[in-house]
């Protein structure tokens, strides 16, 4: 018999919608009128690829970071995989957040570790057995182009192999989410695609990808969903372009 927190195992999910948003509000300041989101509701199913968009302060950020369950809705319901978020006790919270692929537009390696290591690191929090991680380590090191440099340190390497790491990292553990926050915020054009490119090979391999980005010819080009934001609201939800002037 399977015990409770084998629930919180996001791959294991296959039949529910893998994010749903509930008629969500969020306030920073309790009893304040000002929302960083407002009656929110969408669904990603399995395998979507997303952009996330619309104007600094608009209420991008604060989606992912409902989603990561590192805040709480002020009101709402947001479900994951079948779970509901809010009924998560402290100390599942930590194993949930483990379950998810999340890159951030500053990269976040560890400046003391080389490539092998910053991407060894995300097996070793959740356990993994050390037999498997040499291999699990290089299978996604030859995913993202850097096999090469497994013993090179982040200070020895450009923005874009940064990044690229810090994708490694982020799917070593196979999560069916990743989400990416600005991911090429800190990129040239060049490296931007090369990011983009690899996300849409992650995605075509099963990982649903939720992007949050500011970058209009990128998600002009893609041509998937985007759900727009602004002033705390979803104004928009389609495939297509950006959509916001």
């Amino acid at each position: 018999m399977a015990n409770k927190d084998e629930g919180l195992t996001v791959n294991d999910q296959t039949e529910t919608p893998v994010i749903v948003f509930d008629h969500v509000s969020k306030s920073y300041v309790e009893g304040s009128d000002n929302h960083a989101l407002v009656d929110v509701s969408f669904t990603i199913k399995k395998g979507e690829f997303v952009f996330i968009v619309g104007p600094s302060g608009s209420g991008k950020s604060t989606l992912i970071r409902l989603i990561e369950n590192e805040i709480k809705p002020t009101s709402g319901k947001i479900y994951v995989a079948g779970r509901d978020l809010g009924k998560l006790k402290k100390s599942q919270v930590c194993k949930y957040r483990r379950s998810l692929g999340i890159v951030f537009q500053d990269f976040r390696l560890l400046p003391d570790r080389n490539v092998y290591e910053n991407v060894a690191f995300a097996q070793e929090v959740v356990e993994a057995p050390k037999k498997k991680i040499p291999r699990e380590v290089s299978t996604m090191l030859t995913l993202v182009g850097l096999s090469h440099k497994f013993k090179s340190f982040p200070n020895e390497m450009s923005g874009g192999e940064q990044q690229r790491v810090a994708l490694a990292r982020a799917l070593v553990n196979n999560p069916m989410i990743l989400l990416a926050d600005e991911p090429t915020g800190n990129l040239d054009p060049q490296n931007s695609w090369e990011i983009m490119n690899l996300l849409e090979e992650v995605n075509k391999r099963g990982t649903t990808v939720v992007v949050v980005t500011h970058n209009h010819e990128i998600v002009d080009e893609m041509q998937k969903r985007v759900i727009s934001v602004q002033e705390g609201m979803i104004i928009d939800d389609k495939k297509g372009g950006y959509g916001l002037v």
